[in-house]
């Protein structure tokens, strides 16, 4: 059964750091794009980081420069590092995967992802 779960989420004051982590199970993550989304109740989903089968990387403007996404093959398992994290950084991030042999990946929701996790709570407050 393939299954993606997140972990590594909670709360840090606005200048602060987190990793988080995707980790695969029933599926090789190595061999396919992983991309990062963030949800805000009162927003859209919005696509954050991804890296493609060839550790190739894409960032959203938002991000760029403070977050780094990373793959651990022998752990199946993908990485969200933030840093400088900001208020507007807080939501639900999940990740999503697609079993495509493909050298590119996508921030985008409409792509084609078709394994979500459940998602882990990031909340940056003073």
């Amino acid at each position: 059964q393939v299954q993606l779960v997140e972990s590594g989420g909670g709360s840090v004051k606005p200048g602060g750091s987190l990793t988080l982590s995707c980790t695969g199970s029933g599926f090789s993550l190595a061999l396919y794009p992983v991309g990062w989304f963030r949800q805000d109740p009162e927003k859209e989903r919005e696509g954050v980081s991804c890296i493609s089968q060839i550790d190739s990387t894409n960032y959203a403007d938002s991000v760029d420069g403070r977050f780094t996404i990373s793959r651990d093959k022998a752990k199946n398992t993908v990485y969200l590092q933030m840093s400088s994290l900001k208020p507007e950084d807080t939501g639900v991030y999940i990740c999503a995967s697609r079993l495509l042999n493909t050298n590119t990946c996508s921030l985008s929701t409409a792509w084609g992802y078709s394994y979500w996790g459940q998602g882990t709570q990031v909340t940056v407050s003073s």
